[in-house]
């Protein structure tokens, strides 16, 4: 087992800190990869915090990964020393259920390997460690290849944000001509703005925060709209083909079904602490459907990085220290960052771990 400085949180209500964890020697199918950058999730905060319960102290977050490989297995095929190539949101599934044997390891039937705080399928009895950390072992089939074309800091984002906004645009056929509308302008909202507005969509930005309509607009909106006028709310009615709703904080969906067309869909991303009513009427009178969505599988994560590449499309960062976590985190939760934190791992590499 190799010695690895990371951060993990040790409780729900304290801190993150320095701490040292141990990583597996790299089997015959694994990789050994060095992290450089490491995006912040919301969802790294839920489960430091334990908010969705279920969370295994200490715990290491971190599914934004890039990095450059170290070491490989005797096995390995695809990649070798000194590759760029990055990690997102699992690292193992059960690899033989329908879900897994149709590239959709996210939906696997026996349940994925989270990247972090799960239980892993590979060492016993133990629990995964994420990202927050100089490096990690991951098999050869769920580390992706990632192009050194662009900034690789703003890349990173890309393994969460970018893919969990990417698939239900694809999903749902996004084209020239659709109209598509985005709820919530953070790391998810903008993301869909970038690539719905790449893919030929006339895109829409639904906020409550007029303040917010400089930055909709250079992320490539062609619109922005106020929610909290009824008049726009009136005229939007029936204009949609899709919806992308990033919000987590509880909110009216009924208000949001009411702007789509006939067969109109909206996509739920965020995941609300309780849950929401919606009126039968909204989806029944005019055949709407309201779905959720969950990232994209390997072969689509790798689809999307190439599709980012090509047309230069990457996640708006501000970068950060390692020590400056616990800060980012409240931040986050402020929505004081555009869009979002990247930590610089060479603040952890060089820093000194107690």
């Amino acid at each position: 087992m190799k010695n690895v400085k990371a951060y993990a949180a040790h409780a729900a209500e304290k801190d993150l800190e320095p701490f040292t964890i141990d990583r597996r020697e790299p089997g015959p199918e694994d990789v050994e990869i060095e992290i450089l950058f490491c995006g912040i999730c919301h969802s790294d905060i839920h489960t430091a915090r334990n908010e969705w319960g279920g969370t295994t102290y200490p715990c290491v977050p971190g599914h934004e990964i890039v990095g450059k490989v170290t070491r490989v297995g005797e096995k390995v095929k695809n990649f070798k020393e000194g590759d760029t190539v990055g990690v997102g949101c699992f690292v193992d599934s059960c690899g033989h259920c329908k879900s897994c044997e149709e590239d959709q390891e996210q939906y696997c039937l026996n349940g994925f390997t989270a990247t972090y705080n799960s239980p892993s399928r590979v060492e016993k009895e133990v629990t995964t460690y994420g990202g927050y950390s100089t490096h990690i072992v991951v098999k050869e089939d769920f580390v992706l290849s990632i192009s050194d074309r662009l900034p690789l800091n703003a890349v990173a984002p890309l393994l969460c944000a970018g893919i969990t906004t990417y698939s239900p645009l694809r999903y749902w056929n996004v084209k020239k001509g659709d109209k598509v509308a985005v709820v919530g302008l953070g790391g998810l909202g903008h993301m869909a703005v970038k690539l719905a507005a790449s893919m030929g969509a006339e895109v829409s930005m639904l906020s409550r925060s007029p303040e917010k309509a400089k930055d909709a607009e250079k992320l490539g909106a062609h619109n922005f709209e106020l929610t909290t006028n009824q008049e726009n709310l009136e005229r939007m009615a029936g204009s949609f083909d899709l919806i992308i709703n990033t919000v987590s904080a509880q909110h009216d969906y009924n208000m949001y079904l009411n702007l789509l067309k006939v067969n109109g869909v909206m996509v739920l991303l965020g995941v609300p602490p309780e849950p929401s009513e919606v009126q039968a009427g909204q989806l029944i009178m005019k055949r709407r459907s309201l779905v959720g969505s969950l990232v994209g599988g390997i072969k689509e994560t790798q689809e999307m990085l190439d599709y980012c590449a090509k047309h230069g499309i990457v996640s708006d960062v501000e970068m950060i220290n390692i020590d400056q976590i616990n800060e980012a985190y409240e931040r986050t939760l402020n929505s004081d960052v555009r869009y979002r934190f990247v930590i610089d791992m060479k603040s952890l590499k060089n820093g000194k771990i107690q």
